[in-house]
């Protein structure tokens, strides 16, 4: 049984504070002396940075598009053992999920998966009394997602918030916080979201504690407490790599990290590590080696695009990985990954394992997708079925090489990737913790 006190952090549309308020919440009750498990809904990886910062334990996600409705209590228990409550980040609106697909994926869907309290997080800047019906709507729109309250933010005024309390007197739900209008506390964005932690360290610790005092002043935080600690326990067991009998020797793998490839799921370092594999760190930007005794290589997601002209310029590693992937070594390449492969990105020279060129591209690919392997290789055996998402503003020419990674069901048909030698290289995130054959394959590879 899984019996942690937990919340999900919702709200009517994206931009209305979600990541504000929940990050605020995570380090205001980390403040208390509270262990506190960080969670964000969806396949995104910049949010958990910030998490992470706020709570001291690794960001999680929780996608039922990829890993399936079964797994998210599962992977949840994991996330959340000895910690003495978790808060959890909704994605866009709170009944927002996979296009066409329903519920699925939504925070919605999530909140009930795991029988998880949601506290409603309203940009209230531009209303008054019409909060009333805007909160009456979602609170009565699935009678299964249970609204314990609402979070006001950008508040104008003691005026404004007066008329928002009257307002919300008739709706039955608790104000649990309000939340003043302040720009001080602004994260920067650019073409895919935030700025990752990794690039901004100082900066996001001061964000993240100025957003737990304003959680901390704003909000009561024993009423929210009250709220987390009124979720049900969960007849689940908490999911677990599946470990597997290994060798003397343990093949190194290594996985790129630094402020350029920061895209990770923390399962998947886990996996590997539950294969029999040593995972060893390293930062294309300044590490001019792989770690000694690299078997097999990792990179994943990140901004590439950001740092092309350090990675470029960074030659003795470029020619480290060219040496290391011609040999046949495993390498497992991911969206930034493939643009670090390639023969040159924004014109400037990279790997050239693949003969393949990126650049910038004006145009957002995002979007979950159904795939299945086109051939063997180090991922995955031909036709096996994942669930991923491309998320880039990047285009590559070609897209595809001559024996292709992927071929996409979703939400058109097409060939995608590559493979050769010991390469898997794909714009396609995918979440392993949904198919844990993935690291175990990738790791026996690594042994030879």
């Amino acid at each position: 049984m899984v019996s942690v006190p937990r919340l999900v952090v919702a709200a009517p549309s994206s931009g209305s504070g979600k990541t504000t308020v929940a990050t605020g919440l995570m380090a205001a009750l980390a403040a208390r002396g509270l262990a506190v498990s960080p969670h964000k809904v969806g396949p995104d990886y910049i949010d958990p940075g910030y998490h992470a910062l706020a709570t001291g334990r690794p960001g999680r996600n929780l996608d039922a598009y990829m890993c399936g409705t079964d797994l998210i209590a599962p992977l949840f228990a994991h996330g959340s053992d000895g910690c003495d409550l978790a808060v959890v980040e909704g994605v866009m609106g709170l009944y927002d999920g996979a296009s066409g697909q329903g519920e699925l994926a939504s925070t919605a869907q999530v909140s009930k998966l795991l029988r998880a309290p949601v506290v409603l997080v309203v940009d209230a800047s531009s209303q008054s009394r019409s909060v009333a019906a805007l909160v009456h709507g979602f609170a009565s729109w699935d009678p299964e997602v249970r609204i314990g309250g609402v979070i006001l933010n950008k508040v104008a005024s003691d005026r404004h918030e007066a008329l928002l309390r009257e307002a919300l007197d008739e709706s039955g739900l608790p104000v649990l916080g309000v939340l003043r209008r302040a720009p001080q506390v602004a994260t920067p964005s650019r073409h895919l979201g935030l700025v990752p932690v990794a690039e901004r360290q100082a900066d996001a610790l001061d964000a993240v504690r100025a957003m737990g005092e304003r959680v901390r002043e704003g909000c009561d935080l024993d009423a929210l407490l009250a709220l987390a600690r009124s979720a049900p326990a969960l007849p689940d067991e908490a999911w677990e790599p599946e470990h597997h009998p290994s060798p003397a020797s343990r093949p190194v793998v290594a996985v790129a990290g630094g402020a350029a490839f920061t895209f990770a799921y923390a399962e998947h370092a886990e996996l590997l590590t539950a294969a029999g594999a040593e995972v060893a760190v390293f930062d294309p930007l300044h590490d001019e080696k792989l770690p000694a005794g690299t078997a097999g290589l990792v990179i994943g997601g990140g901004f590439p695009e950001m740092y092309a002209p350090e990675l470029s310029a960074n030659e003795p590693l470029r020619r480290a990985v060219t040496s290391l992937a011609l040999s046949g070594a495993p390498v497992a390449a991911e969206c930034a990954g493939l643009l670090y492969l390639a023969r040159e990105l924004d014109g400037r020279p990279m790997c050239g394992v693949l003969d393949a060129s990126a650049r910038m591209s004006e145009r957002l690919t995002l979007g979950y997708r159904q795939a299945v392997a086109v051939t063997d290789s180090v991922l995955a055996v031909a036709g096996a079925r994942l669930r991923g998402h491309e998320f880039h503003r990047t285009v590559l020419e070609p897209g595809a090489g001559a024996t292709p990674a992927w071929g996409m069901h979703q939400p058109e048909r097409r060939v995608e990737g590559f493979v050769q030698r010991g390469v898997h290289a794909s714009y396609l995130h995918t979440h392993w913790a949904a198919a844990p054959g993935v690291a175990r394959r990738f790791v026996e590879q690594c042994r030879g």
